[in-house]
């Protein structure tokens, strides 16, 4: 039976500068020289050797904006992709609880990217074989990097939102009693890695920035275990608000819509079982395409030059996102609205060469008109998070998860109580202790 192998704490991933010195050492060293070593595990942070929380201030000759937007760099995670943590998260709570056994069992990482790509790092740094499970229209880059880790692959039909096709594949995989699912909609190491890990470095990154507060935290719905962090910053700032994106090609909370898009990473056709809604306060849709060609802009184009190579679609679609959101709620000069690069744009020349094919190449002329991608962002396709639509937002999520995935309507009325989000924030102290007692054994 192989190693069983345990990693870091919830607290060690927000702090990891208080790690022992020699382990922090050998750490950050691997992460340039060995990025399949093991203690990689200890670089599941948004910290860079300083201790400072990694991120990037867009600047204002793109957004146009008053309030300053920041963008938290995911790219230094291992794996490429913030992601990571959350299936590392999920992982060793299983592990823990000895849901899960290295050598027995395979890991099941139903995905449409990033979070496959965490499970391909994972998996084998703890010793358990990986079968991620993701759309056969995501980009080249990802499958190759899944495979680059030592993960295995299935591909089903259809692009970014086809999320169904997923869960269909992964019904047939459950037969099988040594597949163990980790599965990022439903499981709440998700919640609770970006609740308290993520939250809690967005309110650090805050203090130092504007007037030292969290206006609004904005992040696109993949799993939406993202905007988990929303609820620790209104914990510090109650006036903060937690804003979602979600493509105007499927609309889902927006209008109850659908359909598919490009943007991958976000916009799964459904509302997630971790997804907070009743403390949302606002959506934004924003365009694929527009995605596309900002990505391409800040990659190819002499502006945002500090932004190059360091975000993805999702990323420009959640800087899209933040300025929408911005002009929405007025927000004035020192006022702080914080944002989220989940990747970098290593698994994305393949989507931008297809983009060329369609639009033809990006010359001068046409990169000044896509400046205006940015700063011509309107308060169009807008939401307000009402008593009314958040209970629809919540009421949603009947349709997968009672109807398809078997969770029960006691379960989802159960979640209408804040006390329940309560209990999923707490139990980070209680695995932390679990996980320090094992790791002394």
């Amino acid at each position: 039976m192989p190693t069983m192998i345990f990693g870091p704490t919830f607290e060690e991933m927000l702090h990891p500068e208080r790690l022992p010195r020699d382990l922090r050492q050998r750490a950050l060293a691997a992460l340039e020289t060995a990025p399949l070593d093991p203690v990689n595990l200890y670089n599941i942070t948004w910290k860079d050797a300083a201790g400072a929380v990694r991120h990037l201030v867009v600047p204002r000759e793109l957004t146009g904006t008053e309030a300053t937007i920041v963008l938290m760099t995911g790219c230094r995670f291992p794996s490429g992709s913030h992601k990571v943590g959350a299936v590392y998260s999920i992982l060793i709570e299983k592990q823990l609880l000895g849901e899960v056994v290295p050598g027995r069992d395979t890991l099941v990482c139903p995905s449409t990217g990033n979070y496959g790509i965490g499970g391909a790092w994972v998996g084998p740094r703890m010793n358990y074989r990986s079968l991620v499970v993701l759309p056969e229209e995501m980009s080249a880059e990802r499958f190759e990097k899944i495979r680059s880790y030592g993960a295995d692959l299935i591909k089903t039909p259809g692009c970014e939102s086809n999320v169904k096709e997923i869960f269909d594949k992964v019904k047939e995989l459950r037969r099988d009693p040594k597949n163990k699912i980790l599965e990022q909609f439903s499981e709440f190491g998700n919640y609770r890695f970006h609740y308290y890990v993520t939250g809690n470095s967005a309110v650090e990154l805050a203090k130092g920035l504007g007037n030292g507060r969290v206006a609004a935290f904005v992040s696109a719905m993949g799993s939406a275990g993202t905007l988990a962090a929303g609820d620790r910053i209104k914990q510090v700032f109650p006036d903060a608000r937690i804003v979602g994106v979600e493509p105007i090609q499927c609309p889902t909370l927006f209008n109850a819509g659908f359909g598919g898009h490009r943007i991958e990473g976000i916009g799964d056709k459904h509302v997630t079982w971790i997804h907070n809604v009743l403390n949302m306060d606002l959506l934004c849709c924003v365009d694929d395409l527009e995605c596309l060609k900002g990505l391409q802009l800040i990659q190819e184009g002499d502006v945002a030059v500090s932004l190059r190579g360091m975000i993805g679609i999702s990323g420009v679609c959640n800087i899209l996102g933040a300025i929408k959101a911005a002009r929405y709620l007025g927000l004035r000069r020192g006022d702080v609205v914080i944002t989220v690069a989940t990747d970098g744009f290593d698994r994305y020349p393949s989507v931008l060469r297809r983009l060329s094919e369609e639009c033809g190449p990006m010359d001068r002329e046409e990169a000044r008109r896509r400046v205006e991608i940015f700063r011509g962002q309107k308060a169009d396709w807008i939401l307000e998070g009402s008593r009314e639509t958040r209970w629809r937002w919540h009421n949603q999520k009947y349709y997968t998860w009672v109807e398809q995935q078997g969770k029960s309507v006691a379960e989802l009325r159960a979640q209408e109580d804040p006390v329940f989000w309560l209990a999923q924030q707490e139990k980070v102290a209680e695995l932390d202790g679990r996980l320090t007692a094992h790791r002394s054994r």
